[in-house]
C-alpha cells in the first residue's frame, strides 16, 4: 500500500466516522449537546466545533502551500478560525453541513494529492506564530489522527449520555482482499 492509498483510506474512514458521530449526536437534546462534561472542549458540541475548526486551519495551510490543489479552492475562501476552541456553529445541523462538505473536500484532496507532494515538506506557521517545515505525508497522518482522538472523546461523552455510536474501528472500512 502506498502512502497515498493510506491517506485515501483515512479520508474515507474519517467521513464514515463523522457521519456516525453526527447521527448519534443528533439524538441528544440541545441541553445535553452543550452540557460541559469536563472534556478538553467542554461538551459534545464544543468538541465537534473544535474538530471542524482544527480541520479548517490545517486545510487552509495545505491550500496555501499546495496552490495547485483545486480541491481546496472552497477552503481558500473560508475564514480561518481565530483559535482552536472557536465555536463556529451553535446549531448542530449547520455544523454537520459544514463538516460533511469538508469531508467530501478531504476525499477529493486525497485523490488529487501526488506521491511527490506527500514526500515534500509542508511549510506553515502554527497558531503561536512559529514556523514549521514537516513532511506533508506525516502532517496528514497527524491531521487524521487528531480527528480520531477527539472523536474518541465524543464517543465517550455520548456513551455517558446513553448513546451508542456503534463500531468505530478502522478495520471495518478496510476493503477485503
Amino acid at each position: 500500500m502506498s502512502v497515498k492509498e493510506n491517506m485515501q483510506l483515512m479520508a474515507s474512514y474519517n467521513q464514515w466516522m463523522n457521519q456516525a458521530i453526527y447521527k448519534a449526536a443528533g439524538e441528544l437534546s440541545y441541553a445535553n449537546l452543550v452540557e460541559d462534561k469536563g472534556a478538553f472542549f467542554g461538551s459534545v458540541l464544543g468538541t465537534l466545533n473544535h474538530n471542524l475548526a482544527a480541520d479548517i486551519i490545517w486545510l487552509k495551510r495545505f491550500a496555501a502551500h499546495f496552490t495547485e490543489l483545486s480541491s481546496l479552492d472552497r477552503v481558500r475562501v473560508l475564514e480561518r478560525p481565530a483559535a482552536l476552541n472557536t465555536r463556529l456553529f451553535d446549531d448542530l445541523l449547520l455544523l454537520q453541513s459544514q463538516r460533511f462538505e469538508l469531508d467530501l473536500l478531504i476525499i477529493a484532496m486525497m485523490d488529487e494529492v501526488t506521491d511527490e507532494m506527500l514526500a515534500s515538506a509542508l511549510e506553515y506557521i502554527n497558531m503561536k506564530g512559529v514556523d514549521h517545515s514537516q513532511r506533508f505525508g506525516f502532517t496528514l497522518q497527524h491531521f487524521f489522527n487528531h480527528q480520531t482522538h477527539h472523536r474518541g472523546q465524543i464517543t465517550t461523552l455520548l456513551s455517558q449520555l446513553g448513546i451508542d455510536v456503534g463500531v468505530t474501528d478502522l478495520i471495518t472500512t478496510i476493503p477485503r482482499m
